[in-house]
């Protein structure tokens, strides 16, 4: 379908320093995400500029230095730690000779690579297509030709409005599938909030060890490695604690610096089961010296899935790698803990996260006294529909009195829902 150079497993890695924060790149990382992708880098060309060519990205000279490179090293592709137009992209292609893949398409691929479930592998494909779909703009000179040939005259169209029906209506077959997937998953959800079972999701920078942990918490035998984007297709088990009765605990999908937008869209029925987790596990990789940095990461893509007001509680994993630091639960002022210090790989820290989760479950349930006006009718039917009603009754003007025992993330999340206007009827 399209005329492009083949992607190979010989990389050349470009990584350019920007004097603006916000379009900084590792190149650490840059290393990990290529040796998880399964390409191996036969040379590393870095640079610095205050802002990106609008041509080349990386400018003239600097592209004539790669192209020598390529052609050194025999290099079959180009990977560039940033997000490139695909008019960059078709630019460099021509002066490379080979294919050129940016930051977001590397990333795709690793998730098209490790996609396991029909459901990863629709919102992988769905992800591509969204990206791919801003490339066939002026990407193939090949596409504006009238199709011709016998058989192949069509009602007008030129290959790249055929091809840019194609992609729309595959897009929107995926977007159905997804739909009926995302009905199916609200439909265990609805149930476990009706038997009250509280949800807790693993949720952290890339690999953290979130899925290690995941298996030594559940017993389970979760795919997990050292590589980033491991995990890709949500996993829920089941498990006990004490006081607390059975809890679902979900392993998710790590975040990583700048994710692009389209796999952030793509995996929204992934990143539902932390939107509506009652609590946030978030695994530190507490041997990484970007530790904080990360941590911010992942706080960013949060909020961007409006997660962020969500209770959390930080989860320090690989402590074995740390000298003298050894398995412990901190805690603030009022009592409540706020870090915890485990090591999943050596099954270590495994009674005090428990303990923790214990403390912070157990004292999650929120018992309120409502007097809801007619023209608030609608929250008195949520209520019904969380299950969460103890009693109520109308006064003679047309209030619902109610009695509402629930979590307190979904009382939370239902307050953000009203804007607050709900805690002007709580009865005092």
């Amino acid at each position: 379908m399209f005329e492009r150079y083949e992607a190979g497993e010989r990389a050349v890695l470009v990584h350019l320093n920007f004097s603006r924060e916000g379009e900084r790149e590792d190149l650490e990382e840059l290393h990990l995400l290529v040796s998880s992708a399964g390409v191996s880098a036969c040379g590393v060309v870095t640079g610095a500029r205050s802002s990106p060519h609008p041509k080349y990205f990386c400018g003239a000279g600097k592209a004539e230095e790669i192209a020598a490179l390529v052609q050194a090293e025999q290099a079959d592709v180009v990977i560039f730690n940033h997000a490139l137009s695909p008019a960059q992209e078709r630019n460099l292609e021509a002066i490379f000779q080979c294919r050129v893949l940016d930051r977001t398409g590397l990333i795709l691929d690793i998730f098209a690579q490790r996609a396991r479930t029909h459901e990863g592998k629709l919102q992988v494909e769905l992800a591509q297509l969204r990206h791919l779909s801003t490339r066939l703009i002026r990407g193939w000179t090949h596409l504006e030709r009238q199709k011709g040939g016998i058989g192949l005259r069509g009602p007008g169209e030129t290959q790249l409005e055929t091809d840019r029906r194609l992609l729309r209506e595959r897009i929107k077959t995926i977007l159905r599938r997804l739909e009926k997937v995302e009905k199916q998953r609200e439909q265990g959800r609805r149930s476990r909030q009706r038997r009250e079972i509280p949800t807790v999701s693993l949720v952290g920078y890339t690999n953290a060890g979130k899925s290690t942990l995941f298996n030594l918490v559940t017993d389970s035998g979760v795919y997990a490695a050292d590589q980033l984007f491991a995990t890709l297709d949500p996993t829920l088990r089941r498990i006990e604690i004490d006081e607390v009765g059975p809890t679902i605990l979900a392993d998710t999908v790590g975040f990583i610096r700048h994710l692009p937008h389209d796999l952030v869209a793509a995996f929204k029925a992934t990143l539902q089961e932390t939107r509506q987790a009652d609590l946030l596990l978030h695994v530190v990789d507490a041997s990484d010296e970007r530790a904080g940095e990360n941590i911010e990461e992942v706080q960013k893509v949060l909020k961007e899935i409006e997660a962020d007001d969500i209770p959390q509680l930080l989860v320090y994993n690989k402590v074995d790698l740390l000298e003298d630091a050894e398995p412990r639960i901190d805690r603030d002022d009022t009592g409540r803990p706020v870090r915890v210090w485990v090591s999943a790989q050596e099954n270590r820290g495994q009674p005090q996260l428990f303990r923790a989760l214990s403390d912070l479950l157990g004292r999650q349930i929120v018992e309120l006294s409502l007097k809801l006006p007619p023209s608030e009718q609608r929250w008195v039917n949520v209520f019904f529909e969380l299950s969460a009603v103890k009693s109520s009754q109308y006064d003679d003007e047309g209030n619902c009195l109610m009695k509402i025992v629930l979590p307190e993330p979904e009382w939370l999340r239902q307050l953000k829902a009203s804007q607050g206007r709900l805690s002007d009827f709580i009865i005092h």
